[in-house]
């Protein structure tokens, strides 16, 4: 069988082999890569090219297609505009220029860039992963053959864009800084571009036959759009790096929380800046680390320019609360420094106003960090609380605050509740098993 793979990013293979700069954070897709390419190896060396899955033989030619900003002219793999195959795998890879910096934007030009690969792959399939950026409306109206397309869900824009303002204060949505000015990026104007892409993402899901899901939040909101579409439940595969090492109590540093992205007020840092005078009053020694971009910083000239709205925000309740020098903003990560940071820290919270399936979550469960989440979108199906993790309402500042204490204090339950994430996520997310799934639905499609 010949798949096509539309990604939202070039994934860490093709970059090296480019000597191009690449990121990690899709690690599902180096996961099923790499499967792929290993089966296929073996497959070759014993002179039928096939895998088994059910008792049946398969094989896939696999074709990948990702987005950059900008073409590299002199590049001498990437200059022109055809295909180009992997050395060590003879995959085939095809570049399209898309401004990753404006998702919200959609560009007419990459309608004619999806037909050129689309002709020269000639797939049997076309898989997209993730809905909410303009290259996967740009395939689903290239190829237009619904029953041969399969859209993988990640996050959904359109719900996130009712979800997007978090309980934030009027004053804080409505005003703008400089920056804000500048980039024409203020609140109200980001929560706007999510809803554009929720509106083109509603078109691409309307517009395919199968869809691949993992929760019961994403289910039954991409059936609400297309019920005809057919649905089929697949768990994603996280970085290697999260398989191996196990959190361990005695290890860690005490009462470090450790939140996985904090730029945007879904993603809830706010909240847990508004829970830490309640931890504190029990728990002195509480801090607090974040991953991602450091909105908060304002060190230097450069820094206060480029503040936020929602990182101004976000400094008002640091000097408000107190939290001076609790509060660390580590910047982005690599998959083993994330990793390093989960397990020398004593808690993970995801207190998001919405997501579907946060892989920080998965991560999390797989290396045994004790988790508190916010009971929002998909999160439930993936624990159920009090027994892998401790849930509360989203946005519930105090329940939070609660969820954060009773972690530190039920030791015992801590333990067991840990345990039990672990052998959950290994089953939900190991490697073979979902591959092999994933074989079953291309087969289920072309069938």
């Amino acid at each position: 069988m010949k798949v096509l793979w539309l990604c939202n990013i070039m994934i860490p293979a093709i970059a090296k082999e480019l000597g191009l700069p690449y990121s990690n954070r899709e690690g599902w897709l180096t996961g099923i890569y790499e499967r792929i390419c290993r089966e296929n190896g073996v497959a070759a060396e014993n002179g039928g090219g096939s895998s088994v899955v059910d008792g049946k033989k398969n094989r896939i030619e696999l074709g990948i297609c990702f987005p950059i900003q900008e073409m590299p002219s002199r590049h001498p793999v990437m200059g022109g505009q055809g295909g180009f195959r992997m050395k060590d795998t003879g995959i085939m890879c095809y570049a399209f220029e898309e401004d990753l910096t404006a998702p919200e934007r959609y560009d007419d030009k990459l309608e004619g860039r999806m037909k050129e690969i689309l002709k020269d792959f000639e797939p049997d399939l076309v898989h997209i992963f993730g809905t909410e950026f303009p290259h996967a409306l740009a395939m689903v109206r290239a190829f237009q053959k619904p029953g041969r397309t399969l859209v993988g869900i990640q996050g959904l824009c359109f719900a996130c864009a009712d979800a997007y303002m978090a309980d934030l204060p009027k004053e804080v949505t409505v005003r703008k800084t400089f920056r804000d000015w500048l980039k024409k990026d203020g609140i109200l104007q980001q929560q706007e571009k999510f809803r554009i892409r929720g509106e083109r993402e509603k078109e691409v899901l309307g517009n395919v036959g199968h869809i691949t899901g993992r929760t019961e939040f994403d289910r039954r909101e991409t059936e609400k759009i297309n019920g005809e579409a057919v649905y089929h439940f697949m768990n994603e595969t996280m970085r290697p790096p999260f398989y191996s090492g196990r959190w361990k109590a005695e290890e860690c540093v005490p009462y470090r929380i450790f939140l996985s992205q904090g730029d945007y007020p879904l993603k809830g840092f706010h909240y847990v800046l508004r829970a830490m005078p309640e931890v504190l009053a029990r728990c002195p020694e509480a801090s607090v680390h974040v991953a991602g971009n450091n909105i908060v910083a304002r060190k230097s000239l450069k820094d206060k320019i480029k503040l936020s709205s929602y990182g101004k925000y976000l400094l008002e309740l640091i000097k408000d609360f107190g939290l001076e020098g609790r509060v660390k903003v580590l910047g982005r990560l690599t998959a083993e420094e994330m990793k390093k940071e989960f397990l020398e820290s004593s808690l993970y919270i995801c207190p998001s106003s919405l997501e579907n399936s946060p892989n920080s979550v998965g991560e999390a469960m797989l290396l045994g960090v004790p988790v508190v989440a916010a009971d929002t979108g998909g999160i439930p199906s993936m624990i159920t609380d009090g027994e892998e993790g401790l849930l509360y309402k989203a946005g519930d500042v105090k329940a939070l605050a609660g969820c954060i204490l009773r972690t530190w204090e039920e030791k015992k339950e801590t333990a067991q509740r840990t345990k039990a994430a672990r052998d959950r996520a290994l089953l939900a997310h190991d490697g073979e098993r979902n591959y092999r799934r994933l074989l079953a639905i291309y087969e289920e499609v072309l069938q």
